[in-house]
């Protein structure tokens, strides 16, 4: 799988829970799952972000 679509796939599972999260009861529970969606999609942007090392076969 190419480093970009794994990013891309972590920052739609991180949707996907904060989504969840922010439609999930208030309260604590919910407040905690929208935090770890947003922790997922801070991080698949910012390892986007981040170069490749590219290994010579």
């Amino acid at each position: 799988m190419e480093p970009k679509t794994t990013s891309w796939v972590v920052v739609g599972v991180g949707a996907v829970v904060s989504l969840i999260g922010q439609m999930s009861r208030p309260g604590e529970l919910g407040s905690g799952i929208l935090g770890f969606g947003l922790a997922h999609i801070v991080l698949g942007l910012l390892d986007m972000l981040r170069p490749t090392v590219r290994q010579n076969s």
